[in-house]
This record gives structure tokens, sequence and C-alpha cells, in this order.
């Protein structure tokens, strides 16, 4: 309490105000692994490494905090910043506050936020992609769906009778210049062309008991200089999704599709991506998954299938130590790698062994 005491008055020291009514938590998770893959290059050289982006789930700190505002509203804030175990540095493009940053208001009518958030093709898929960050996982086939958030962004989500809505609009998507999947230099916000980096992103979905499913649109626009040959505001990239989640005699299955679009100064791009999981707890304390996915691109021989393996042995509420085992399967000239951030030869299949401990604080 006293903690939370200190963190509340040092966040509201620079407006002045302080309220016994404000809570501020401070909480984060540490995971880190080491990894094995074969065929990481032409010549099908192996590799053994610590992973930057994830071993199960992405390491972070953050701060969450909400005051009451009466009426059954809140106003709410989180500052979450992601980072690299293996050296420490920050995540997401080098922010600060990679993984959300925002300021809002919750109350009856759903919840309302401003700055940093997830885009609804990352809630879509929340509770039917059961492996969610792992090394080995979907975001192996499609690197946007673990990175699907946005910058300058207004999101809304709200739920009744077992219906969820959501919208986020962006007026500019990403305003790191770091490359890769967490930086591709699209700032937006420019005077003359309303196209340039927006972001938009809707989802509908249902829930009854232990089963739901959720559908989703997301479509986000380039600029001059900006990564992954969204080079202008006419260029997009556009995902689709369908997903689903049952429980069935205490296992968890998840399954679902992911239709993108890329129209790209390198060429246009269709894909679907299928993925089907399961998750069942063998033990109170070990938990067994497994995951099969396929990434089709069209009119093209260049597709890649992956199947994955998870035991993940809890030591207590807090921690837990896991391993994984994959396969990624290669075919034409693809070259999608089974380590999310690795490589592969091209046209190569892909072998991983993966082993680490997370620790939730």
């Amino acid at each position: 309490m006293k903690k939370q005491f200190i963190v509340a008055a040092a966040l509201s020291a620079g407006a002045g105000i302080a309220s016994a009514q404000n809570s501020v938590t401070a909480y984060g998770l540490i995971d880190a692994a080491l990894s094995h893959t074969t065929n990481v290059n032409a010549a099908g050289d192996a590799v053994t490494r610590m992973p930057t982006v994830a071993g199960e789930h992405g390491s972070r700190l953050g701060f969450r905090g909400a005051e009451d505002l009466g009426n059954g509203t809140q106003a709410i804030f989180v500052l979450e910043s992601g980072f690299g175990p293996d050296d420490g540095t920050s995540a997401q493009g080098k922010r600060l506050f990679g993984r959300q940053a925002y300021v809002g208001l919750a109350g009856r009518y759903g919840t309302l936020t401003f700055g940093r958030v997830y885009t609804m093709t990352n809630v879509a898929i929340l509770k039917s992609d059961l492996l969610g960050t792992n090394l080995f996982g979907v975001g192996s086939l499609d690197p946007a769906i673990p990175n699907a958030r946005s910058d300058n962004t207004v999101a809304y989500l709200g739920s009744w009778a077992g219906f969820t809505v959501g919208a986020t609009y962006s007026t500019g998507r990403d305003t790191s210049a770091a490359g890769g999947p967490g930086g591709t230099n699209c700032a937006g916000e420019v005077p003359g062309n309303a196209r340039a980096c927006r972001e938009t992103s809707v989802l509908l979905g249902y829930e009854r008991g232990t089963s739901g499913i959720t559908t989703s649109y997301d479509i986000m626009y380039g600029n001059a200089g900006a990564g992954n040959g969204l080079t202008s505001s006419a260029l997009y990239d556009r995902h689709t999704t369908l997903n689903g989640y049952a429980t069935l005699l205490g296992t968890r299955l998840g399954a679902g599709i992911i239709a993108r679009s890329t129209r790209a100064a390198t060429g246009p791009v269709d894909s679907n991506l299928y993925y089907l999981q399961a998750s069942r707890f063998l033990t109170p304390a070990l938990q067994f998954d497994a995951a099969a996915a396929r990434l089709d691109v069209r009119h093209s021989p260049n597709d890649a299938t992956m199947g994955v393996l998870r035991l993940t042995y809890f030591l207590s509420k807090r921690s837990a130590v896991y391993s994984a085992v994959g396969r990624m399967l290669n075919g034409g000239r693809s070259a999608v790698s089974l380590d999310a951030g690795g490589t592969v030869g091209a046209g190569l299949n892909q072998n991983g062994l993966m082993a680490g401990l997370k620790h939730f604080f």
C-alpha cells in the first residue's frame, strides 16, 4: 500500500492533485528463454540464442491507475513498457512505453481511450490464439498480429448482453523509425493528405458461457518514407479476421482465419492464415498446448505450414518454466522462420526447440 501511495503521489505531483480515491498499481513480467533453430541461412547452419522478443510472453513493466468520478465512471490510464530481457533495451521501436500508453474514461457505456493502444485485430484473437505471443506461434507467420498497436489513436470498446463492439482510429499509426514490426516510420498527420499513415479497425463479437466468436477488420495506409513497402498513402495493408473458441470436456479450443491483402510498392500480395489450437491442464500445475497453422499465399507456391507443442509447469501463481518444440515447412521460395524475429534459408524447413522461465510481479 505504501508503494502504491508513493507511485500515485509521484504521478500526480505534476498536476498538483492528490485524491484518496485514486489507485495506481505497478506490475510487470520478465520472460527469458533459450532457443535452438536449424537452417537459419542458405548454408543450413543452426543457431542457439536468447530471443529478444519473447519466450511465451513479452517482458514488460507497467503502471495502471483509476480514479472514481462517480455514477459508475472512472478516469483511467495505462503506461506499459516492453523490453528485451536479453539486453534490457526497449522494444516496440525503442519506445519508452511501447506496449501501451493511454488515458481514458470507463463506465457503463464502455471504455474510451486516447494514445497508443492495441487495435481491434489484437483484441479479436486474444481468446482464440491460445499460444499468444509464444516465440513459435501465429506471429511467426504474420508479424503484424502480435504488433497490432497504433499511435495517435482514439479507441472505443463496449460489451452488453454477450455482444462486444469496438473501433479504433489513428491519425498517425507509427511514429517510430526504428524499423521492423515495432517501428515503420509512418507518423502521419499530414496537412492535405487525410489518408497518410491512417489506421482504422473495428470489431464485433459474441460470447456465451465458455464459447465465443469475433470478427475484425483493420486497414493501415502508408506515406512517403514508410516501411514495409507502404511508401504512398494510396498503398495499404489490410487484415480481416474470424476467430472462435470453446471449452469442451476440460480442453480449450481456438481457431481462426486471418485474410491479409497488401498493396505495397513491391507489388500486391494476398494470403489466408488458418490456425487451430488446443490447451489442457494435464495436472493442476502442468499445462499442455498444441497448435497447427498454415499460411496460404494466393497464386504462389510460397506457402508455409507450422506445428508447435508446448508444456508449461507452474511453480507458483507467479512463476513458471516452459519448453516448446516446433517445425516450419516452407514451400517454394518461402522464408518464414519458426522463431519469430529469426531467419531461415529460402525454401528450407526449420526445426526449433526452446525453454524458458517467466515471473509475474
